[in-house]
Order: structure tokens, then sequence, then C-alpha cells
């Protein structure tokens, strides 16, 4: 049983820590927001009082933050996660941030002693809350060995990529694929849709064949039913492919229907969107369209 850390108590990292405490670990945790320190107390974690305390009284530390510039200033900012940490301890940051960044706070840390990988998530608060995430992770193969059995407490797939940043490289390849095939869902169905056809008898029957993904399974019912209630929010994707965005433009790679895409989740997010699922990409084609997928009236 280890003594772990947990900095990040949002829609994931909440039922993460919980996992955690399953699997029979002991967790201190710590947020900015009181609120949600509270509620991860009551269900078991213990209070830290700033990122250092949490890291001052755990071998290893999960940091599950927003992006690159809170990850930042969590590890490395002040009474932040290295502040605290001693030479041993290991810091595994699951947020999905530019692989810059995590390279950045992975060379403070060697120079405290400290491990360091970088291991961002796939599967949204369903898989966060029954511990199938997919994670992907970056860093030396003994660090990775010796975290595994905690990360296997979080994910039902646990792929070490490469060296620290290939977790994020990953993270932001995956989440190209995603926002492209929920784009284009979203074009299907409104199609669909505007033909007359009802988009669940059209779901069901493309979803055994080529165009099924876990994506469709997942997202489709999802945007039929009309809700939208975020697993992973629009401003949180916009936020990965813009980090993708940038990668690509420094490596001169050419991202034309990410591009186009991360422009569809800026316009949702201008209208006031920002803070639903990710699934209400296609709320951007039915507006262009004049067409919200339902069932036809007559159904």
């Amino acid at each position: 049983m280890a003594k772990i850390g947990f900095v990040g108590l949002g829609i994931m990292g909440n039922p993460m820590s919980a996992n955690l405490i399953k699997g029979g670990h002991q967790v201190v945790a710590f947020d900015v927001v009181p609120a949600l320190l509270d509620k991860a107390v009551a269900n078991g974690v213990e209070r830290g009082s700033s990122c250092a305390d949490v890291a001052s009284r755990s071998e290893i530390v999960i940091t599950m933050l927003p992006d690159g510039p809170e990850v930042d200033h969590a590890v490395l900012g002040p009474a932040g996660v290295l502040e605290g940490a001693t030479a041993g301890t290991m810091i595994i940051d699951m947020s999905s941030i530019s692989p810059l960044v995590s390279q950045k706070i992975a060379a403070a840390a060697a120079a405290k002693g400290v491990e360091f990988l970088d291991a961002p998530v796939s599967g949204g608060e369903p898989k966060a809350i029954d511990a199938t995430l997919a994670i992907m992770v970056g860093g030396e193969q003994k660090v990775f060995e010796k975290a595994l059995p905690v990360l296997q407490l979080l994910g039902s797939t646990v792929t070490l990529t490469g060296a620290v940043g290939a977790g994020n490289v990953t993270k932001l390849a995956n989440q190209i694929m995603v926002a492209c095939n929920i784009a284009a869902m979203g074009e299907a169905l409104v199609l669909a849709t505007k033909a007359g056809l009802d988009p669940e008898v059209v779901f069901n029957a493309v979803k055994g064949g080529l165009a099924g993904s876990t994506v469709l399974n997942a997202k489709a019912p999802m945007v039929i039913s009309r809700n939208f209630k975020p697993g992973f929010r629009i401003r949180l994707h916009q936020k990965d492919l813009r980090n993708a965005l940038q990668a690509a433009e420094s490596m001169k790679v050419g991202l034309p229907l990410t591009s186009l895409v991360q422009q569809m989740l800026v316009a949702l997010m201008n209208d006031g969107k920002g803070d639903l699922d990710h699934s209400a990409i296609v709320t951007f084609i039915e507006e262009m369209s004049g067409t919200e997928v339902k069932k036809p009236a007559s159904a």
C-alpha cells in the first residue's frame, strides 16, 4: 500500500482518487476549489493544505489538471509539488498538456532526484468512474514499471509510448481522431435527419459496419437524446486541439482537418457552449443546416 498524493479533483480527478482508495491506497489530496476538496474528503481522501503539503506526505503524486499552465504552477510554482517532494518521490502527471511542458517539468524534477511520467488518459468521466481509462505514458521503462500497479487501478490499458512527452503526443493524436470522428458523425446524422430518416435507426444500421466506433457508440445516443451533460467539455477538447496544432507547427506537420474542427470548437465556445460535452460539436453543423438531429415527427 502506497501513500499517494492527488492534485486536481474535478470531473476526472475525483473518481480517479476514489479508485485509488478502493485499491487499498491512502490518498492525500488538494484542489484550489474548496468544494471539490470537501467532496473528495467526504469520499475518504485525506485533506492536504497545498500541493507542497501533499507531496511531503506522499511517495507518488498524481496531478490531474486542465492544461499546461496549471500543471506548471502546481508542480513548479510557490508551494508546488517539487517544493514538498524529496529525492525518490515520483510525479505522474495525468493531465492532457503540451509535451513541451511535460519535458520542462521532467527536467526540473530530475534536478531534484524526483522521477516523472506524463500519463494522459482517454475515456472521459464514465471510464474514470469504472477505472477503464486508456492511459498513454511517457517516461523511462524502470519508472513506468514502478508506477504500473497504481496506473492499473485507474485504467484497463496502460501503454508506455516512449520517453517523457510521448504520452502527451499520443494523447494529442487520440484527441484529433476523436474530434474529427464526432464532427463526421454530426454531419452524417444531420444529413440523415434532413432526409427524413430516424437518426436512431441510421445509427443502429451503421454501428456494426466499418463506420462503427467507440466514439459513435458513446456519442450518437447522447446527440439523439439531446444529452450534452459533460463527460469531456468542449473547451477542454479545444485546448487539446490547440496544443496539437502548436506541436504540429513546431514540426512542420499540416493538420487541415484538426484546424477546421478546432475552429468549430472556438465558435461553440463563443456561443456559450464551452462547458457542454464535446458531442455538442453536432450543434455547429445543425445550425449551419437549420436541422436538429431528432426523430421525425411521424415516429
